[in-house]
């Protein structure tokens, strides 16, 4: 009966809404190829190299400073017209209209991504003494091997909660992929209502599934965070900082 609560329904849909799953999941990769660009350009303003540092400060403002969907329209409406007028140009004779919304989504978590990346790397790079750096070069490491080998594994102890959260924030985010089409979790679920207007059995899919992805997401940072415990160390009280 239309109107009423529809249980069958709601777990039917349930198995729609989780196979939109993997388009969530993208801010995963996203997350690992945004992670070196994060660092490196949190470097740039650690050490305040010039036009660098003064770009990472705009880049991350500018991401920051605007909504997630407005940056979804500008890219997804305008990268495919740049791309075509310029492929006209060059006598390139290919449709980019017809590229997958998928790498539209890509770009546009990966550039938020690098953005809440460089600030959170940032900020836990200045609570490791700069006398550990010191040390490690007077022993004969190599700036790269002392990063690699002291300075990073205590950072990212203290970057970790900060990122669990970036990561869970931007899973949520992917929500909005609707208006690229994408096939996520929401437009699957919402779709499948539009039959016979089910739409708080669909919502309450919607919640079950991101609430699912979003608390194992957070289990695996906890299982990575404690793994790493073994680096956590305090800064020594009047050590030089970083910053």
């Amino acid at each position: 009966m239309q109107g009423s609560f529809n249980l069958e329904f709601l777990v039917d849909t349930f198995f729609v809404a989780l196979s939109g799953v993997p388009t969530a999941l993208i801010i995963i990769v996203a997350l690992i190829v945004a992670s070196p660009f994060g660092f490196l350009l949190a470097l740039t303003r650690i050490n305040r190299i010039p036009i660098l540092s003064q770009f990472s400060r705009i880049y991350v403002s500018f991401v920051r400073g605007t909504p997630v969907i407005v940056q979804i329209f500008i890219i997804y409406n305008s990268v495919p017209l740049v791309i075509s007028s310029l492929f006209s140009k060059l006598h390139i004779d290919k449709n980019v209209y017809e590229v997958n919304p998928i790498w539209y989504a890509f770009i546009v978590f990966s550039l938020n991504t690098i953005a809440i990346l460089i600030e959170i790397f940032r900020s836990s790079l200045i609570t490791v003494s700069k006398g550990q750096l010191e040390a490690a070069q007077s022993v004969g490491l190599t700036n790269v091997q002392a990063y690699r080998r002291i300075i990073i594994p205590q950072a990212l102890v203290v970057a970790l909660p900060n990122i669990c959260t970036a990561t869970v924030n931007l899973i949520k985010a992917t929500s909005l992929g609707y208006a690229m089409s994408l096939p996520e979790i929401t437009l699957k679920a919402k779709v499948a209502a539009n039959v016979g207007y089910n739409y708080v059995e669909a919502y309450i899919d919607i919640f079950l599934v991101y609430l699912i992805i979003c608390s194992l997401t957070e289990y695996g940072f906890k299982l990575f965070e404690r793994k790493l415990s073994s680096y956590k160390t305090t800064t020594a009280k009047g050590g030089q900082q970083y910053a």
